[in-house]
């Protein structure tokens, strides 16, 4: 056999093999992508420079939990129905449609912060030679551009993004030289100062994105899952996914403790802190892979993020739509075209990029989390829905976590999150 011979029949092997993990698989990793994001950067950074190793344990967690919430939305998309589909049936059209609407409204705020957090990392990584609101406006249109590729498309490109950002931040931890005692301790539940408390809600808080919740419902249907036999690649794929988004959690927390807390780091001014911090310290590669790593998995979010509105207020008027709908697209451009609209933001009440990224979504944990927590609750365990495959006993104990948790951020930070949003600071 010649060698050109042999290296066509290896390449298509190897395309066959994607093809048909792609063809199994590929959902969790938009998922992850999706919650992924900028404020998910800071906080587990900003967890490694307060607390060292101490709140490892709490990304395990946040990754089980993220898991169970995925696995009742898939659940529900393929034994009942996507669940803005089970709302409207439930509340009726008008009350459906503003819920859907109040939603929408926090989905536009996370892209807001997310267009304005890939324009200001990109802002640096050029040196300032270009301001982070033109570059916000760009994002926000090449945002647009890949969302209405496809979803074939877009799982292809989150799978390989979220890919390399795991190679970025483990690279950078490895560098790092982190005590693997410590690292091993930080996964035994401590609680290492009272603070820690709040970092921890954050963290869970973060990983269990509620726009997935819908996405996932929808989106089973994209892989052919429909009855009880996909139920064994769903949960694998979703544990491939959150494998991986929680490995790149892990080491960003890792590079904190290990790199910036022993150099005198106590507070992250925003989510490119570190970057910048790890260029005096490992070199500018490091910068350049942390902030690269930062602005990807912002860019990262934005797509899926914008995907659930775009499902959610046609099926709360009662129109059954796909991602190859035209209605479906003119919706996510143009909210996607409005969560563009940083810069006006930032004019009109003054908040910085670092206010929005921890501001707005902090606003959906306090309004999103809690009612979407709810409704999925309340749809796994409608008998009727669920055509007999309803949560039992065990499952509700444990998903009923979720709503707990999803109710006390909200009580918790309510007061503080709106009196921040309108009065310009954080």
């Amino acid at each position: 056999m010649s060698n050109s011979t042999r290296n066509s029949v290896v390449s298509a092997v190897q395309n066959l093999s994607i093809t048909e993990f792609f063809r199994r698989y590929g959902l969790a990793f938009v998922m992850v992508a999706s919650y992924f994001g900028s404020g998910s950067v800071f906080i587990a950074s900003s967890a490694g420079v307060r607390y060292g190793y101490g709140l490892l344990w709490a990304v395990v967690g946040a990754v089980l939990l993220g898991f169970m919430a995925q696995d009742m939305s898939a659940r529900l998309g393929i034994f009942g129905e996507p669940l803005m589909v089970f709302a409207r049936r439930k509340l009726g059209k008008p009350l459906a449609t503003a819920v859907a609407i109040l939603l929408s409204v926090g989905c536009v705020a996370w892209c807001l912060e997310l267009t304005a957090a890939v324009g200001k990392g990109v802002s640096v990584l050029l040196g300032g030679a270009v301001g982070w609101q033109p570059l916000a406006l760009v994002t926000g249109g090449l945002a647009i551009v890949v969302g209405i590729l496809g979803y074939g498309w877009v799982e292809r490109v989150m799978t390989g993004m979220m890919l390399g950002l795991l190679v970025a931040y483990v690279a950078v931890a490895g560098a790092a030289g982190p005590s693997l005692t410590d690292m091993a301790a930080g996964f035994v539940p401590t609680i290492p100062a009272a603070g820690a408390v709040t970092l921890a809600a954050g963290i869970l808080g973060t990983t269990a994105l509620w726009p997935n919740f819908f996405l996932e419902s929808n989106l089973v249907q994209q892989k052919g899952w429909t009855d009880e036999s996909a139920v064994s690649s769903m949960r694998t794929d979703l544990s491939i996914g959150y494998a991986v988004g929680g490995l790149t959690t892990i080491a960003i927390v890792v590079v904190a403790a290990a790199v910036l807390r022993p150099a005198g780091v106590t507070e992250l001014a925003t989510f490119l802190t570190p970057g910048e911090a790890l260029a005096t310290i490992l070199g500018d590669w490091a910068m350049a892979a942390f902030i690269v790593g930062a602005v990807a998995a912002a860019f990262n979010s934005i797509v899926p993020i914008m995907w659930a509105p775009a499902y959610m207020i046609p099926h709360a008027y009662g129109m059954d739509v796909t991602a190859d709908d035209r209605v479906f697209k003119l919706l996510y451009a143009g909210l996607v075209a409005l969560g563009s609209l940083s810069p006006l933001v930032h004019i009109a009440f003054g908040l910085s990029v670092v206010d929005m990224i921890i501001l707005f979504p902090a606003y959906n944990g306090v309004v999103g989390l809690p009612i979407t927590a709810v409704l999925l609750l309340w749809a796994v365990n409608d008998s009727k829905t669920m055509d007999g495959h309803a949560n039992g006993w065990k499952l509700n104990v444990v998903n009923s976590l979720l709503v707990l948790l999803s109710i006390y951020l909200a009580i918790s930070s309510a007061e503080g999150v709106f009196s921040a949003i309108f009065s310009g600071s954080f």
